[in-house]
């Protein structure tokens, strides 16, 4: 017997229980996470676990974050109208998508060329026409890719956050990466308190997919 999901109980599920019960959630992101439709963004295969708190499989070695991680990022980033963010990592695009709501624009760039497609293709669905997504190695492709972003989303693990890429961020700028290795990383939030100097704060230790061809070394301990 076949049984059609429910995707509307599902997310609410989601929001309400999941997310909201393990920690504190705005209403604007309570909302967020209702009006931008996950199951959009998941593989096929997967869209009866595209509200489940696990990390499901892209393909080429990528996973989709978790949607607790996810909320967790953009709460943290808090993208506002007049901001241009820089993501490293498209993956599926959900995590675009959901900065994007809140950003001017988003320009994201994925290594993969088929996630890439993907992920524009599920970005057009979703009609959210400010976010651009660019194909190849974020960490050489960002430094011809604008100025300075007001927000950086990298949206994998790494040892370190590149100098050059920490100077790309505006005074009172926030960057979220995953800082180093399985089976812990943890969760940093960098904010641009000056020309030159920026302020880490620690979230929360995780566990998520390598960014492809990140640095490893870097001046900055943060």
């Amino acid at each position: 017997m076949h049984v059609t999901m429910n995707f509307e109980q599902a997310r609410y599920n989601m929001v309400e229980q999941q997310i909201r019960s393990s920690e504190p959630l705005r209403e604007d992101m309570r909302e967020l996470l209702h009006v931008v439709r996950r199951e959009e963004f998941v593989p096929p295969a997967f869209r009866h676990l595209a509200f489940a708190d696990v990390a499901l499989p892209l393909g080429h070695g990528a996973t989709m974050l978790t949607p607790r991680i996810d909320a967790a990022v953009v709460q943290a980033l808090k993208p506002r109208k007049q901001e241009n963010v820089l993501e490293i990592g498209t993956g599926s695009g959900y995590t675009a998508a959901l900065l994007a709501v809140h950003a001017n624009h988003v320009t994201s760039i994925e290594i993969v060329p088929e996630l890439a497609d993907s992920a524009r293709a599920n970005l057009h669905r979703a009609g959210l026409g400010n976010v651009t997504v660019e194909t190849g190695d974020g960490f050489v492709v960002s430094r011809s890719v604008g100025a300075q972003f007001d927000v950086i989303m990298l949206s994998g693990g790494l040892a370190q956050i590149p100098a050059e890429l920490l100077a790309r961020l505006k005074v009172g700028g926030r960057l979220f990466a995953f800082l180093g290795e399985a089976p812990v990383q943890t969760a940093r939030l960098v904010t641009g308190v000056g020309e030159g100097a920026y302020r880490g704060q620690g979230l929360f230790e995780t566990c998520v997919a390598q960014l492809r061809n990140a640095p490893v070394g870097t001046e900055f301990t943060l």
